[in-house]
């Protein structure tokens, strides 16, 4: 009986163990899943802020307005002016979809006595 009360908690401890070590290995395949991630996420803000800036490069004025009269044989591309938008006044709002709010419901507009 004694003996068995000597191997329990060796067992205990030995099944303690061998949790503890898959547990350090999965913590340690977590963190390294975590570091590819952010090794990816960082690579992927670096092409982001590369396409930016490109885009910025792209779509400067004066290369567009150089583009636009290079091409207006085929696009007829004008450059705009303040002539090209409505003025205020000459815009037309949608009028509201619904009417004012009714008043609101009280015991007494029912008739009914308190």
């Amino acid at each position: 009986m004694r003996a068995f009360l000597y191997l329990l908690p060796g067992a205990a401890i030995m099944a303690l163990a061998f949790w503890a070590y898959s547990e350090n290995y999965e913590t340690q395949k977590a963190i390294r899943t975590v570091e590819t991630l952010q090794s990816k996420i960082g690579a992927g803000r670096e092409t982001l802020a590369i396409l930016r800036a490109e885009w910025a490069y792209l779509n400067r004025p004066e290369r567009l307005s150089d583009l636009a009269a290079l091409n207006f044989d085929r696009l007829g591309l004008l450059p705009l002016t303040p002539e090209h938008f409505a003025r205020v006044e000459q815009v037309s709002y949608p009028s509201p979809l619904i009417g004012p709010l009714p008043l609101p419901m009280t015991i007494s507009s029912l008739g009914v006595a308190p």
